[in-house]
C-alpha cells in the first residue's frame, strides 16, 4: 500500500469524504424505505380513486371522467407527484399501473350503479406507454375486466403519459391498432409541451388530444399560447380529433377556449376531483 498517499490527505478532505459517504448511504436507505412503502401500497391496494369530470364546452355537459389514483400522504411520499415520479425510477411501473387501471374500472362501475344516468360516460385512464409493450401484460385482460362489469371498451380512453418513452412509433402504432380494433380509444396527454409530443400526435393519430395545462393558464392574455393552441385545434379539426383543455381555472380562459372551438374542458375551475360522480351533468362549479 502506498502510505505516502495518506500523508497528502488533509483533515478537511477526510471530513468532506465522510460527509459524502454518509449522504450516499442515507440516499440508499431512503430509496430502500421508499421501495418498501411502494410494495406495501401495491400489495394492500392503498390508493384512493378520484374522478375529475370532463365537460363538453359547448353544451356544458359531463361527457366523461379522468380517474386519478392517489396514495395517502406519508413520510416517504408526502406528495402524489413525488410518488409517481419515484415509480418511474423503479421496476414496479407495470404492477402499479395494473392496480390503478383495475381500481379505476371497478370503482367506475360502482359509481355508475349509483348514477345510472351516467352509464355511457367515458373513462380516461392514465397509462405509461411501456406498460402496453411489457412482456407481463396479458392481451385481453382489460377487456375481460370490462365484460365482468358490463362496460363497453368504447367508453375507455387510454391516456398515454411519459411520451418520451415512445421511440419505436412503427411498433407502437401496431399495438394501438390492436386496441382500437377492440374498441378502445387513445388520448395523448400534455400535447404541445415539447417536440416529441407533437411528433407523437402525427404518428399515433389519437382520438383525443389533451392540451398541456401550462398552455391553458392565462391563455386569454398570452398571444404565443393562443397561436400554438390555434394551430393544434386546426390540426385536430382536419384530422377528426377531439381536443381537450386541461387546467381551466379562470373564466377568461374558459371563454377564450369556447370561442376558439376547443371541444372539451377539465380543471379545478369547472369541477375538482371527487371520489363520487357529480349528481347532475352540468357544470358543478361554474366559473
Amino acid at each position: 500500500m502506498d502510505t505516502s498517499l495518506f500523508s497528502k490527505i488533509s483533515i478537511n478532505d477526510l471530513f468532506s469524504y465522510l460527509n459524502y459517504a454518509k449522504r450516499k448511504n442515507l440516499a440508499k436507505t431512503n430509496d430502500f424505505l421508499k421501495f418498501i412503502e411502494l410494495k406495501k401500497i401495491i400489495k394492500n391496494k392503498l390508493l384512493t380513486t378520484f374522478y375529475q369530470p370532463i365537460f363538453h364546452l359547448r353544451t356544458n355537459q359531463i361527457i366523461g371522467y379522468e380517474a386519478l389514483n392517489r396514495p395517502q400522504n406519508s413520510k416517504q411520499f408526502p406528495t402524489t407527484e413525488g410518488f409517481y415520479s419515484y415509480i418511474g425510477q423503479t421496476n414496479q411501473v407495470f404492477h402499479l399501473e395494473k392496480l390503478t387501471r383495475n381500481l379505476a374500472i371497478q370503482k367506475f362501475h360502482d359509481q355508475v350503479k349509483e348514477h345510472p344516468e351516467q352509464k355511457d360516460c367515458l373513462l380516461f385512464i392514465n397509462i405509461h406507454p411501456n406498460v402496453l409493450v411489457d412482456a407481463n401484460y396479458k392481451s385481453g385482460e382489460t377487456l375481460e375486466l370490462l365484460q365482468n362489469y358490463n362496460i363497453s371498451p368504447n367508453q375507455i380512453v387510454f391516456e398515454l403519459t411519459e411520451k418520451t418513452a415512445v421511440t419505436d412509433f412503427t411498433m407502437f402504432e401496431r399495438i394501438l391498432s390492436n386496441y382500437r380494433s377492440q374498441g378502445f380509444r387513445i388520448a395523448i396527454d400534455d400535447a404541445g409541451s415539447g417536440y416529441n409530443s407533437l411528433k407523437t400526435l402525427v404518428h399515433l393519430k389519437p382520438e383525443f388530444i389533451k392540451f398541456d395545462r401550462t398552455l391553458i393558464d392565462n391563455i386569454h392574455c398570452n398571444e404565443p399560447q393562443q397561436q400554438l393552441i390555434h394551430l393544434l385545434v386546426e390540426f385536430a379539426n382536419q384530422s377528426n380529433t377531439t381536443v381537450l383543455a386541461e387546467g381551466i381555472e379562470k373564466l377568461e380562459d374558459l371563454t377564450y377556449l369556447k370561442n376558439l372551438g376547443v371541444h372539451l374542458g377539465q380543471g379545478y375551475g369547472l369541477a375538482i376531483p371527487r371520489k363520487e360522480f357529480i349528481k347532475n351533468l352540468a357544470y358543478a362549479k361554474p366559473l
